[in-house]
């Protein structure tokens, strides 16, 4: 490393204990790759890339550490030379934790499958069975000789390397403070990790859309670090098991099993169809009911969309369960509630391995189309991961250019899509989520001439839902993206073939006056209560559902409209299925309220599982009537608020994809 020579001192003692760890942690990644690779699994490149973009943030951490450290005189060795018995016990105790994390991490994938994640620190709880386990189980004796040896080879080359350059008469370097400066603005470009809007995350290793190269991508700190808020994150299995059977029934699983906990329904048709149609799912930013021309708001904010519901099945009463952009595509993919708080589970490295109904259309191209990164919110992650072969399209891949933070506009989006599934020469399934209705509400300079803003009285707005004349016309340019949208299908061939799902990611708390019924506004569902349509005129009669449905339903429904056999092991049901008479439910976890609770077609049932207060409201013009059958009613309700959390918080860690 003689190039290190026109470097300061200080730097070049630096460097070469980061080139030791580089080494280290390489060493490792080869052993790691080489001892759980599946059978027949060959070398991958990229893994082993990434892995060393990984590598890098935590070197470049060390090094910024060792640095800072130093800086100060009486803690430099090249100028106080009783520092260097700090300094070698500094760097022993530094790469002692680094080989603990190591070492623990090697033997946690043995037992769980799983890089080591916050999850370890449970076992704490049970710390002298968790040790005895440990104890029985791996060579401890021999890991910790091994880390002993390792320690005392590093310690030797640190400390002779050190004292080498301290004993060296004259520092060399010119100009030290600007070697100084660009070690740092280096160290601040490997800890960011790529040179995008969005550093470099866990989510990134699953861009690899293969589990084992994911795993062997990471190394301990970024999957312990990035689980470490979701520590937490954990289900009582004796609650998920007192609640099985009404969890169980009401999914209608056939091989039950409290046991095992078995959830999975296998669904199969008699009747198929030989041309399978097109699916394009179009996820809806902040398409809140109450706002809307539907539900009778008299500002009339989507006509448009109106008219298509009136030739579509339109669903009136859909609630996702969740509030937040996040949740709503993690229930529509999955169909899991996303019950984690505060963070979403699509930041949870834990839960990314996901079962999706998506995967059984195996006759469709799936496509995933957003017009910003899905590198938000680690969306990446939950996709690349679990949706096989899938084609993601974001703003770099288009020609129109950013409009805003949220990338390219609704309309460019919904267009440039189009002209993508029109060259599709097989069966499609895509997905597009818009994200105009959002704050900074931008109307593209393009769009001006034809699209008219609207200015109301600040009363006006108010008594129909909106804060302003902003939020209003950037749901009225949803509908006019929403009209260029379908006239630009319409003229393709797929467009008889194709079932066009819109539904809401999530809707938006406010004041809904007297449009809706007034619990709908004191208990906060309209943050949840969102229009669901689908429209194919080509293969589906227009009608209007009343019923009680959720965003969980939409997969399991798309899969039951096209006949294709499907595994749910999730909680949506299909809304198309005519043999299913039991009631209806839709459960909603506000993780800002605080709140859990199930919506029917008559009552909204809630608890607050921080206080643990509970309220039971009609959703109904309709008072509740006083007397046994109300309370019936609402301990059913109870019940199964209490289950379906519990199973949802177990699922997130147990819906995993089949091999």
């Amino acid at each position: 490393m003689r190039f290190l020579s026109v470097f300061p001192k200080r730097l070049q003692w630096i460097l070469q204990m980061l080139f030791i760890l580089l080494l280290l942690m390489t060493a490792y990644r080869l052993m790691f790759y080489f001892h759980y690779r599946p059978v027949n699994k060959p070398f991958s490149g990229k893994t082993f890339l990434l892995g060393l973009r990984f590598d890098a943030r935590v070197i470049a951490l060390t090094g910024l550490l060792i640095l800072i450290i130093s800086s100060f005189n009486f803690l430099n060795p090249f100028r106080k030379r009783k520092a260097v018995y700090f300094w070698n016990a500094f760097i022993t105790l530094l790469f002692f934790i680094i080989l603990m994390m190591y070492a623990v991490d090697f033997y946690h994938y043995d037992y769980l499958q799983q890089r080591l994640n916050a999850s370890v620190l449970n076992f704490l709880e049970d710390s002298a069975i968790s040790s005895k386990m440990v104890w029985e189980t791996y060579p401890v004796v021999k890991m910790a000789f091994g880390i002993a040896l390792t320690l005392f080879f590093i310690l030797f080359v640190h400390n002779r390397f050190l004292k080498k350059k301290i004993n060296k008469q004259t520092d060399v370097a010119k100009r030290p403070r600007l070697f100084f400066a660009g070690t740092i603005f280096v160290f601040a470009v490997m800890i960011f990790g790529k040179l995008d809007q969005y550093p470099l995350r866990w989510s990134d290793a699953f861009s690899l859309a293969d589990d084992f190269k994911a795993q062997a991508a990471l190394n301990p700190f970024q999957s312990f670090f990035s689980s470490l808020q979701f520590k937490n994150s954990n289900y009582d299995i004796k609650k998920v098991r007192s609640g099985y059977a009404i969890m169980a029934d009401y999914l209608g699983v056939e091989n039950k099993d409290s046991i095992k906990l078995n959830f999975e329904r296998n669904i199969s048709f008699t009747d198929t169809l030989v041309n399978k149609p097109n699916v394009i799912v179009v996820i809806c930013e902040s398409f809140s009911a109450y706002k809307s021309s539907m539900f009778g708001n008299k500002l009339d904010p989507t006509p448009y969309f109106n008219s298509l519901c009136k030739k579509g099945v339109f669903f009136e009463r859909c609630f996702t369960p969740a509030f937040g952009t996040a949740r709503g595509v993690w229930a529509t993919i999955t169909g899991i509630p996303d019950v984690e708080s505060p963070k979403t589970a699509s930041r949870n490295p834990a839960a990314v391995d996901q079962h999706t109904i998506i995967n059984d259309l195996y006759a469709h191209d799936k496509f995933y189309f957003l017009g910003g990164s899905t590198t938000w919110a680690n969306i990446r992650g939950l996709l690349n991961n679990n949706i096989a072969a899938l084609k993601i399209y974001e703003e770099e891949n288009f020609k129109a250019g950013k409009v805003d933070v949220w990338g390219i506009s609704d309309k460019n989006l919904f267009l440039e899509s189009t002209k993508i599934l029109a060259q599709q020469q097989k069966p499609f399934f895509a997905i597009i989520q818009t994200a105009d209705n959002h704050r900074p509400y931008t109307i593209p300079q393009e769009d001006m001439a034809e699209f008219k803003k609207l200015n109301y009285p600040a009363d006006t707005l108010k008594k129909y839902g909106f804060d302003d004349n902003g939020q209003l016309n950037a749901f009225r340019y949803t509908d006019f993206c929403f009209q260029k949208f379908m006239d630009a299908a319409a003229k393709q061939p797929f467009f008889n073939n194709t079932i066009f799902v819109f539904v809401g990611d999530h809707g938006l708390r406010g004041d809904a006056g007297k449009m809706f019924p007034a619990s709908f506004t004191k208990e906060g569902i309209l943050a949840e209560h969102v229009p669901l349509l689908f429209y194919a005129p080509h293969l589906l009669k227009p009608f209007s559902v009343k019923k009680v449905c959720s965003q969980l339903d939409i997969m399991p429904s798309v899969a039951g409209l096209m006949r294709q056999r499907y595994r749910n092991n999730a909680f949506g049901r299909d809304l198309f299925d005519t043999t299913d008479h039991k009631e209806r439910f839709a459960f909603i976890a506000d993780p800002d309220m605080h709140t859990i609770g199930v919506v029917s077609d008559q009552y909204y049932y809630a608890r607050n599982i921080r206080t643990h207060k509970t309220d039971f409201v009609s959703v109904t013009e309709d008072p509740i009537p006083p007397g046994i059958a109300a309370d019936t009613v609402r301990i059913k309700m109870s019940r199964l608020t209490e289950s379906w959390y519990e199973t949802a918080k177990y699922l997130l860690m147990h819906n995993k994809k089949q091999p």
